[in-house]
């Protein structure tokens, strides 16, 4: 990491005592406590700029000193600086069409108070809501936030591009909709709101299976499908916030065509949940009368397990599976050649090497594009890291200094 430079007109100043400061803010939180002398090297910056920056992040209550770097050690470069974590308090939303669940965590990112709550699909809207801000509240109560400054909100839906508002989409309960403004309303906190997949994809790129990656598609894999495109390090929503509604894509091997209104007949009737849950009925992993009760996750884990030793019925179910999943991404991978495809969710999560494997031998057969296929390594948790990661941002765009 480097200071900024401009080869043009200098910056002035102000403009890069700002930018100087942003950056060893972003080093203490992304490499934990530092010596202004580990500042110093990181940066490339002088020493006096140095001891001048950690004045002023000091007196603006952003940094403290947490420690020394050695006992052996004395004087202002042994001192071990920090960012103060409680300057904020966040909160991360997974919003689902039968409930949600909430984390809140400190301006670090380290997880303080974490709740569920499920909600029927006889709750009536107002009530949903209410059920929904009463669990964001006792969670940080919980967690000692007296107020949060964000909240970032993963919900499935189109997200309008326009107005960052989830937009109306059939099958989804109307709460969804009317959640982040009564959120905003009640807890007089910044919201986020964005659409799951592109939450999940952001925390694989920032922590998970992406990480040395800035283009890449993540598939994802869980009640339904879904997609996020990653071109050169930035998330692509589309002219409408649809980038990745692979569940809508026309596919071979199912009886109709989606429509407008439903995704019946596309890749989602390949790959769903449903889905993936009659398929293991086909090859005899589930019976017809247990159907709806072991989760699609949780039978892909097990046909993952067994598949290496003597599960011939695993070994199938997988292949099966892995058949369907490659028509997504040999579609996905025709038209924007990302050279990486992450298959995300409980079920890509779920499927690990086992699953990824498979897809990746069918890819190479169906695309003369070289495609890495790689599992999840956050699974279902990834939205609610991605949405926390949001939260985080805007907090920080805020209080670090050179914000806009």
């Amino acid at each position: 990491m480097a200071i900024w430079k401009d080869p043009g007109m200098p910056a002035s100043p102000s403009t890069a005592r700002a930018i100087n400061d942003r950056l060893a803010l972003r080093l203490l939180q992304q490499q934990g406590p530092l010596t202004a002398g580990q500042l110093k090297q990181l940066t490339g910056l002088s020493r006096p700029t140095v001891a001048d920056l950690v004045e002023r992040l000091q007196s603006a209550g952003l940094i403290t000193v947490v420690g020394e770097a050695g006992a052996d050690r004395r004087g202002p470069n042994a001192r071990l600086y920090g960012i103060l974590a409680d300057r904020a308090h966040l909160a991360a939303l997974d919003v689902r069409t039968d409930g949600l669940t909430v984390v809140v965590a400190d301006l670090l990112g380290t997880v303080l108070a974490e709740a569920s709550v499920p909600i029927g699909g006889d709750t009536g809207t107002g009530p949903a809501v209410e059920q929904a801000v009463a669990l964001v509240e006792r969670t940080a109560k919980e967690a000692g936030a007296e107020r949060l400054h964000s909240i970032g909100v993963g919900a499935p839906g189109l997200i309008d591009p326009a107005t960052g508002e989830l937009r109306d989409s059939s099958g989804l309960p109307a709460w969804h909709r009317r959640l982040a403004g009564a959120l905003q309303e009640r807890l007089a906190a910044g919201v986020l709101v964005e659409n799951e997949t592109n939450l999940a994809a952001l925390a694989e790129q920032r922590d998970g299976a992406a990480a040395d990656r800035d283009t890449f598609v993540l598939l994802w894999l869980g009640h339904g499908v879904g997609a996020a495109v990653v071109l050169d390090g930035a998330l692509r929503r589309g002219a409408s916030g649809g980038t990745g509604e692979i569940g809508f894509l026309p596919v071979p091997g199912t009886s109709e065509l989606p429509s407008a209104t439903a995704c019946d007949g596309g890749f989602h009737s390949l790959a769903g949940a449903a889905a993936i849950a009659e398929l293991a009925v086909q090859h005899g992993l589930l019976t017809p009368l247990a159907l709806n009760e072991l989760p699609a996750a949780a039978l892909v884990r097990q046909a993952a397990a067994a598949a290496g030793g003597a599960g011939h019925a695993e070994r199938a179910f997988l292949d099966a599976l892995a058949d369907r999943l490659a028509i997504g991404a040999a579609s996905v991978t025709a038209v924007l050649d990302p050279g990486c495809v992450v298959l995300g969710g409980e079920v890509g999560h779920a499927g690990g090497e086992a699953l990824a494997s498979r897809v990746a031998d069918r890819l190479a057969s169906m695309s003369p594009l070289r495609t890495e296929v790689r599992a999840s390594a956050l699974g279902g948790a990834a939205v609610l890291r991605g949405a926390l990661l949001t939260a985080r941002e805007a907090a920080q765009d805020e209080l670090f200094p050179g914000r806009g």
